[in-house]
């Protein structure tokens, strides 16, 4: 009954665990909100996706990398046993007096066992131990940043979705409003080819271009459900999850004051991880080159064991082991003469790598210089055309009122009113894409320059 009893208080302890372990889980876990934020999406982001999860599995292993080098400053100690028996057969018997009585013995069979326990500890390598070591650190630490690394990529691939898709659902509403305008344009053309004002072939216009504007509509609803399934995907949501995102007002940041390239460059020189990683592994080289190195250097070694042994035949059996208790300990040391060149090798194969460390650091530094200059080009382009974009919009706009009324009094024809929405509907799209793309490209210039991204 006590055991019983112990069971079952073990078993409530464990279950107890259990849910606090679940619920201090549960507050850190991201909760799905109704509309999903921008940063919504990227903390959500970094907590599910599968790449940012391999490389944290990855920043684990390499921990366990870094115990397993450690361990190699420690003795090994191994035990060992044979027993063994042995059968003979055709083993003829033999006969001896026991007291008063003479007896038959046979010694088909015998039983013998060894015992050993050994243990050895490098002293002395070169230092190999150390170096290696040091280079596990660094794997760790470059394993680290990887992480930060692919966090920093999810944020910025989950931004331009983001703004790919506010862009696509502002397409979408004003295929919305032309659509509704066509529709009311063909409807008044019903009625005024009623009265005799129009005839079939202006009614027919009207209803191609409400029939364009629907066929628009369509294709800017796929790209728009093509970037979601983007984000779903980046984000690891399920395909059929609605995905509903906030609409921020950034009308006002489209035209805020961009930082200086060299500012934001040399600002990501100094945090972004991937930097960081290429200094770790210009480290590496060296201490690789320490290792090769290591190879022309003598290796000391202390090993000790106790061992004994015990025979059937041989009397008593713990005699027997306290007679052949054996102690030994003893130091071995190789000095290295000729390797073929294979250390001579390595330490050129580390010196060739430091070099191609150090140009991958080059080609990186002057990507980044490339990339920052592109957004700051491209915010700067399309901050200037979205102000000509909203000055094209008025004057196309003002145009097609006039349009549209002087076809109401029967001064323009279709095509001329026709003429003037398509312009219209233009220098909106151009606004619009004018406008995300300023937004998408200021947003990568704060991403570098460590502001954070906010519209």
């Amino acid at each position: 009954m006590k055991t019983i009893g112990y069971i079952f208080l073990a078993a409530n302890m464990l279950l107890m665990a259990v849910g606090a372990n679940a619920q201090d889980n549960a507050a850190v876990a991201v909760e799905k909100p109704y509309e999903w934020t921008l940063q919504d999406c990227i903390n959500w982001a970094k907590q599910q996706n599968i790449t940012v999860q391999r490389n944290k599995v990855n920043v684990r292993t390499s921990h366990i990398a870094v115990e397993d080098a450690k361990s190699n400053r420690l003795p090994t100690v191994n035990f060992s046993t044979s027993q063994y028996v042995s059968n003979r057969p055709f083993q003829e018997s033999y006969s001896g007096v026991v007291g008063s009585e003479v007896i038959s013995f046979s010694n088909r069979n015998s039983y013998s066992g060894s015992y050993n326990l050994d243990a050895s500890m490098n002293l002395y390598n070169g230092g190999q131990t150390k170096n290696n070591i040091r280079l596990a650190e660094i794997n760790s630490q470059i394993a680290e940043l990887q992480v930060l690394a692919s966090e920093l990529n999810i944020e910025e691939q989950i931004t331009q979705l983001y703004i790919q898709i506010l862009y696509s659902q502002d397409a979408v509403k004003h295929d919305d409003e032309l659509i509704a305008l066509a529709q009311a344009q063909l409807e008044q053309a019903h009625a005024r080819k009623q009265a005799g004002l129009l005839n079939k072939a202006d009614v027919s216009q009207f209803e191609s271009q409400l029939a364009q504007d629907k066929y628009r509509k369509v294709a800017d609803e796929t790209t728009l459900d093509g970037y979601r399934l983007q984000l779903k995907q980046l984000m690891e949501l399920d395909g059929d999850e609605n995905l509903v995102l906030a609409d921020p007002d950034m009308e006002s940041n489209v035209l805020a004051e961009l930082p200086s390239k060299q500012q934001v460059f040399e600002h990501a020189m100094a945090t972004r991880p991937e930097f960081k990683a290429h200094q770790l592994a210009m480290d590496k080289t060296y201490i690789d080159e320490k290792i090769a190195k290591a190879g022309n250097k003598p290796s000391i070694n202390a090993s000790a064991g106790i061992s004994t042994t015990n025979s059937s035949g041989s009397g008593n059996m713990f005699t027997q082991l306290k007679n052949q208790w054996n102690n030994g300990i003893g130091v071995t040391m190789v000095v290295p003469i000729w390797d073929h060149g294979k250390t001579k090798n390595a330490v050129a194969r580390a010196r060739l790598e430091r070099e191609n460390t150090y140009l991958d650091m080059v080609e990186t530094q002057k990507n980044l210089w490339k990339t920052i200059e592109n957004y700051w080009l491209h915010a700067r382009s399309n901050q200037q055309r979205y102000i000509a974009a909203q000055e094209n919009v008025d004057y196309c706009r003002e145009s097609y009122n006039l349009t549209s009324e002087q076809f109401r009094l029967g001064l323009k024809n279709i095509v001329e009113l026709t003429q003037d929405k398509t312009n219209l509907s233009a220098a909106i799209q151009q606004m619009l894409q004018a406008k995300y793309e300023a937004l998408l490209n200021m947003a990568m210039l704060k991403y570098y320059n460590g502001e954070g991204i906010t519209f």
